[in-house]
Formats: structure tokens, C-alpha cells, sequence
């Protein structure tokens, strides 16, 4: 009964699954990666996610998620799931995010520590994409 109460006060279109994962993320303002650090998942979506960081993340930001993924490929291999996104809201050390894009991606099989900052990273490129198309389709308007 209280499954079902919880589901008639829930806003969003998709459901949430509480999931509790490690995660690096990226975050990108402008044309900058201002930000890289470490975090753990709070729930996951088809189309959003809730995630624990350090420290609050701009809203409206774009933002690069690299999150280990529970199954092995081929009962061997490491997965991460990496996703593209907006920050959505963030307080003192909970965030969401949307899950614009998404791939998986074969893993390391021992932790590896978060790498510097580049310049030439996916999600640069892929926010690029997003903004070019979104001056293409308010031109066309």
C-alpha cells in the first residue's frame, strides 16, 4: 500500500531504482571542464539520476557520468556505463542529472585513479553537438 501511495505523490514521467554505484563525473561550463571528482549513484532512470559528490554541481551544467556497471560482460569483463547529461538541481551533496546519451564501455579491471582534466574530452564535443543544435532548430523557428 505505501508502494503505491509513494507512486500516485511521484512527479516524474519514468520511475527511479534506488542503485548505489560508484561514479567519476566531469563537468563542463562554457567550453571548460571545470570540475572532475568522485561520487556513488541514489537511483537510476531511463531519462534521470540522482547521485551523491563532494561538493554541489552548477544546475544547467553538462555533465559526463562514468558509472560502474553491476554485470559482467561475458561473466568476466568490467563494465562502466557512461553517460551525457544536463545537472538538473544540486545541494550541499546530492544531484540529478538528465541521461541525454548513454554507452557502455569495457572497464578497467583494477581502480584506476581519476584522471586530469583534458581539453578534448566527449563531452566537449558532445555538448558542441547539443548547442549547434539547438541554434539550428531557434533559427528555423
Amino acid at each position: 500500500m505505501q508502494l503505491i501511495q509513494d507512486l500516485a505523490k511521484e512527479r516524474r514521467k519514468k520511475l527511479r531504482f534506488p542503485m548505489h554505484r560508484e561514479l567519476r563525473y566531469k563537468l563542463l561550463e562554457g567550453d571548460t571542464i571545470v570540475a572532475s571528482g568522485l561520487g556513488t549513484t541514489v537511483d537510476l532512470g531511463s531519462s534521470g539520476l540522482a547521485f551523491r559528490t563532494d561538493q554541489p554541481l552548477t544546475p544547467g551544467s553538462f555533465i559526463e557520468l562514468s558509472i560502474s556497471w553491476p554485470v559482467l560482460l561475458e561473466d568476466s569483463c568490467p563494465m562502466r556505463m557512461i553517460v551525457f547529461g544536463r545537472v538538473l538541481r544540486s545541494s550541499s551533496h546530492i544531484s540529478a542529472a538528465t541521461i541525454d546519451k548513454y554507452e557502455f564501455r569495457t572497464a578497467a579491471r583494477t581502480a584506476q585513479p581519476v584522471v586530469a582534466i583534458r581539453s578534448d574530452s566527449m563531452l566537449q564535443r558532445w555538448a558542441d553537438t547539443i548547442r549547434r543544435e539547438s541554434m539550428k532548430a531557434a533559427a528555423s523557428a
